[in-house]
């Protein structure tokens, strides 16, 4: 039996009469468009692209105008739609203050996917503070996270002031992490460090690859035992 993909006379005639479907568009995929741009790069480098008035019929027939500007189109298509998909991802980049009354549409409805960092604090407690700014920076450097605080008692009506900081880590309103209390947060904790607190409990992707905190006892270490 004949192929009806084959691109042949009688297979013209039948897609033009309705009786066999017309023939599927190949799927142009990102591997085409790099052998496209290097074959055009290929044929202007070795003068081998021929003009117009130079081609048989035949090659007339067979030269597609529009296939590079369907092919260009695919991937601009493409392109925008991996930037849409970015874009909405990227929706966040500040920290939000909250009340007890903005927990749920906040927390529990921050969307599918949407990992939520919230931290309970108070003026006046130093690592509050510290984490606070720690908090704008990983905000701005992860914008796909939502950072959210709020004053422990006005989120947690008589939440004791010995659990600060508090640290609770939500995704899709579930509950996936608490980190409680200033045994968990030194007064000196890094940047880094909180990065890395927080990117093991799956809220953020850092590109850290170990852990500071580590990396300071290792070197807290080297030095006591060099100056003994």
């Amino acid at each position: 039996m004949q192929n009806p993909d084959e691109d042949t006379e009688w297979n013209d005639i039948l897609r033009a009469k309705g009786i066999i479907p017309k023939k599927k568009e190949k799927e142009i995929t990102e591997e085409d468009v790099i052998n496209l741009v290097e074959q055009t790069v290929r044929e202007k480098q070795n003068g081998e692209k021929k003009d117009m008035v130079d081609m048989s019929l035949d090659e007339l027939d067979e030269l597609e105008d529009d296939e590079d500007e369907r092919i260009l189109e695919e991937f601009r298509r493409r392109r925008i739609a991996e930037l849409k998909a970015q874009a909405q991802k990227n929706v966040f980049g500040d920290v939000i203050e909250i009340s007890g009354q903005d927990f749920v549409n906040q927390i529990n409805k921050a969307g599918s996917g949407v990992w939520v960092v919230l931290l309970l604090y108070k003026q006046g407690i130093p690592i509050c503070a510290l984490l606070t700014e720690h908090l704008n920076h990983l905000a701005r450097k992860f914008p796909a996270t939502k950072f959210v605080k709020s004053i422990s008692t006005t989120c947690i009506p008589n939440y004791p002031d010995a659990n600060l900081p508090t640290i609770f880590i939500y995704n899709e309103g579930d509950l996936k992490q608490q980190l409680v209390g200033p045994r968990l947060f030194s007064t000196s904790i890094t940047l880094d460090e909180f990065e890395w607190m927080l990117s093991q409990t799956g809220a953020v992707k850092t590109t850290l690859k170990d852990n500071p905190r580590q990396k300071t006892r290792d070197v807290l270490f080297d030095n006591l035992r060099t100056s003994m």
